[in-house]
Order: C-alpha cells, then sequence, then structure tokens
C-alpha cells in the first residue's frame, strides 16, 4: 500500500505540496486578507475530510487566489501550464506560487486537454482531496453567468463526491478584465450547501442526466452569486 506522500505525486503536484501550502497560508495568507477583505459565509459547508468538489463562477484571475487562502483544506484545481513554464525569477516565483497553492498545470489546448482535466480531476477526488471547478470554463466575459459543462457533472457521477456550489463576488471589481495587478478592495466568497446526486449513479454517460446534474450546480451558483444568468457558453460569447 502506498503511502500518503506517495499517493499525492499520482498527479504532477509539487514535492510535499501541503508543507508549503501551510507555509504560503501563514506568510501571504494575512497578506491576502489584508488587501481582499474577503467576508466569508458558509466555509463550514465544506466537509472536514473525504472528496470534495467546489465548483463556483469565475470572474476573473484572482479568484484563483483567494479560493485556496479562504479554505481550510486545500484545494486543488487545474490551471494553464503557462503559469509554470515562464523564465526568470519572475516565472519561477509564480511556479512556486501556483503549485503550492494546489494548482495542477494541464496543457488545455487541443481535443485531449479536456479528457485530461477531467482525469486528473478524479485522482485528485478518488485520493479524498478538494478539487475546485469553474464549470463554465472560462472567465465571464462581462460579469454574467454563463451555461456550465459537463465536466462537474461527470466528476461527481464517477467518484460519488459531493458538490458544494461557491460564489466569488467582487472579484471582477478589483481587477476588471483578469488583468494587470488587483486594487485593494472588498470581495465576498459564499458557500452553497453540499449537493450529492447518488441518484443518478452509473449514468455519467447520459448526456440528459450530465445536463440536468450540470444545471441543477448552475442554479445553486447563480442563487449565491446573484448573477444574471446566460443559457450559452462564455467561449462562445467571447468568440462572438
Amino acid at each position: 500500500m502506498s503511502s500518503p506522500a506517495q499517493s499525492r505525486t499520482a498527479y504532477p503536484t509539487p514535492e510535499d505540496p501541503l508543507s508549503r501550502f501551510a507555509f504560503i497560508k501563514a506568510v501571504l495568507g494575512p497578506l491576502m486578507r489584508l488587501m481582499f477583505r474577503p467576508r466569508v459565509e458558509g466555509v463550514e459547508r465544506i466537509p472536514g475530510d473525504g472528496p470534495v468538489i467546489l465548483a463556483g463562477n469565475h470572474l476573473t484571475f484572482i479568484d484563483s487566489v483567494i479560493l485556496p487562502i479562504v479554505c481550510d483544506r486545500q484545494v486543488f484545481f487545474i490551471g494553464k501550464d503557462e503559469y509554470v513554464t515562464g523564465k526568470g525569477l519572475k516565472g519561477r516565483l509564480m511556479a512556486w506560487f501556483f503549485t503550492g497553492v494546489g494548482m495542477i498545470p494541464v496543457d488545455r489546448d487541443g481535443g485531449r486537454g479536456g479528457v485530461a482535466a477531467l482525469m486528473t480531476g478524479r485522482r485528485v477526488l478518488e485520493e479524498g482531496n478538494v478539487f475546485g471547478i469553474y464549470p463554465e470554463g472560462t472567465r465571464s466575459p462581462d460579469g454574467r453567468l454563463y451555461r456550465g459543462r459537463t465536466g462537474i457533472a461527470r466528476l461527481t457521477l464517477m467518484t460519488g463526491a459531493p458538490v458544494v456550489p461557491f460564489a466569488m463576488i467582487g472579484t471582477d471589481k478589483l481587477q476588471p478584465g483578469g488583468k494587470g495587478l488587483p486594487r485593494p478592495g472588498r470581495v465576498t466568497v459564499r458557500f452553497g450547501e453540499p449537493l450529492e446526486f447518488s441518484r443518478y449513479e452509473g449514468m455519467d454517460r447520459d448526456r440528459y442526466v450530465l445536463r440536468a446534474v450540470t444545471d441543477s450546480v448552475m442554479t445553486e451558483v447563480m442563487r449565491l452569486s446573484g448573477q444574471e444568468y446566460v443559457d450559452m457558453y462564455a467561449s462562445k460569447a467571447k468568440a462572438a
């Protein structure tokens, strides 16, 4: 039987990520809390152990910085591999930080990118960890909530992990367009009640079930965030 440390290396995370995560939270956490002054609601709804999927809206780049800081458990999530392949001191610091807080770099370009991300998320959950995902698949282009992609449904049905919906509120005001340095201000992170879909066990290939599960999750995210919902994919809106 493999040890927990060996188990964590089943997917491409840094060596001993939990100790680095603890260090980042202890050293940079207070600074980020001072800068963003997060108001956190319902974090106690995240189960204290076992696999959990955190599914929420995605407004801007700093969402993925704030979410790990406000959660007690480490949150693993998929990120662009370009975040860890930069050159020079800046590139090394970005790679150190993002892999330390739980980002797993995956090349999402091409037809196999989505499959790689899905399988990585499945491994994270099967090892009893927390996996964060933005069902919209990309940042909202205009602050509205867009249609969720069914990867979230596949993950919960394949692993049995509950889904805790969450909402980021105000992050887009601090970093409009997701570019440049964010300005100080207050944000809210709101977590909902865990959702479980055991009634659909074994139906992870049924596209109607996948859509129904995904829409249920997005309905909760919409309720928590108060965003206007748009029944189209954000990527299509960006391309229009």
